[in-house]
């Protein structure tokens, strides 16, 4: 539980059990509910690495697309 909490924590939003980080030019999205589901995908949401099945890719992508502006920066 205290891993949970901490990829949380740094999260830069959570979607639905999925929590999604901005590193460098990519982002990193974990399913919260099974640690061992990932995906990393670039910022104009190309998969780029995952260990999750077309299906939940499809409806991670989904959130990414309807969400994103959330994650953009305040500055830019």
């Amino acid at each position: 539980m205290d891993k949970i909490r901490e990829i949380a924590d740094q999260a830069d939003m959570i979607v639905n059990g999925y929590a999604f980080t901005r590193e460098n030019n990519q982002i990193k999205i974990l399913n919260l509910n099974n640690l061992d589901k990932a995906l990393v995908i670039s910022e104009a949401g190309e998969v780029l690495e995952t260990t999750m099945d077309d299906i939940e890719i499809r409806i991670v992508l989904d959130y990414w697309s309807s969400d994103r502006k959330f994650m953009e920066d305040e500055d830019a």
